[in-house]
């Protein structure tokens, strides 16, 4: 009996132990989790919504280059929705209402616009301000300070300043979007305010 009890008695402290190992592992867990958990949801939705609407528009209006920006834009997605997931932001966001397909009229405008007083939304003339009233928001990509756009060649210099907080940074535009203007992470985080993951006023200057 005096054995059986004490076997018993120790079975009962591996037991606690092992339960004890179980509780600080997820409490652990649980700690890491909450790290990020002050990013601010409003700012994570507004890009979440802008990227799916985007994403939308391109599966309603396709062209040649629709698969690309759309699978761009997913990874853009994924990216934000992990985020999100860790903020612990809960609301349903769901896509804006396509608008009219904007590829025929802004096309055919920028030329006569351009030339009289060189304020186009295309931008023509070196260190004018371009896309007015767009939004910036970030691609995800592992490389130094970039750019991509939809608007622009490759090879384009653009500044792209956030009046939030008068950061500004200068980048070349190295791969196509649908968007005027997309930063990738290394050129957003030198811009970008805390918890945000779009600039709502941003202005774009065309430099070469």
């Amino acid at each position: 009996m005096n054995r059986r009890g004490a076997t018993a008695g120790r079975r009962r402290k591996v037991i606690l132990g092992v339960a004890a190992a179980a509780l600080l592992g997820g409490g652990l867990a649980v700690g890491t989790g909450l790290g990020n958990a002050g990013e601010n949801c409003d700012g994570l939705d507004t890009a979440l919504r802008n990227n799916l609407t985007f994403i939308a528009d391109q599966r309603a209006n396709p062209d040649a280059l629709s698969n690309d920006r759309i699978a761009n834009r997913q990874a853009v997605v994924d990216l934000i929705q992990q985020r999100r997931a860790t903020a612990g932001c809960t609301a349903d966001v769901r896509v804006d209402a396509p608008a009219a397909p904007p590829a025929t009229a802004p096309a055919q405008q920028p030329p006569a616009q351009a030339a009289p007083g060189g304020s186009g939304q295309d931008g023509t003339g070196a260190g004018e301000v371009v896309c007015k009233g767009s939004t910036v928001t970030v691609f995800n990509e592992a490389a130094g300070p970039a750019a991509s756009s939809g608007t622009f060649p490759v090879g384009t210099t653009l500044k792209v300043t956030n009046l939030d907080n008068d950061k500004s940074i200068t980048v070349t535009v190295t791969s196509t979007s649908g968007s005027c203007v997309l930063l990738n992470d290394a050129a957003f985080e030198q811009v970008r305010e805390a918890g945000r993951f779009v600039i709502r006023r941003a202005v774009v200057e065309r430099l070469g």
